[in-house]
């Protein structure tokens, strides 16, 4: 989907899309390999636990002073 949307901001979204069926890329081929070698990853512990309990990360950058002191 990324390539499509960069294809779609340079113009050339159709060409992408007519290389991708001539390759034979379908839909199932967007799916990530970790879901189909593990299809019930959804029931583990470790899924959730990285998804939504990890430790908070502090950033090496303040991103936000930096985006202020662009604009200014």
């Amino acid at each position: 989907m990324a390539a499509e949307t960069a294809a779609e901001e340079l113009g050339i979204k159709d060409q992408v899309q007519q290389c991708y069926r001539d390759f034979g890329v379908k839909w199932y081929h967007y799916i990530p390999y970790f879901m189909v070698k593990e299809p019930l990853f959804l029931f583990k512990k470790m899924f959730w636990s990285r998804t939504f309990l990890e430790d908070y990360y502090e950033p090496k950058f303040d991103y936000r002073a930096i985006a202020k002191s662009q604009i200014v």
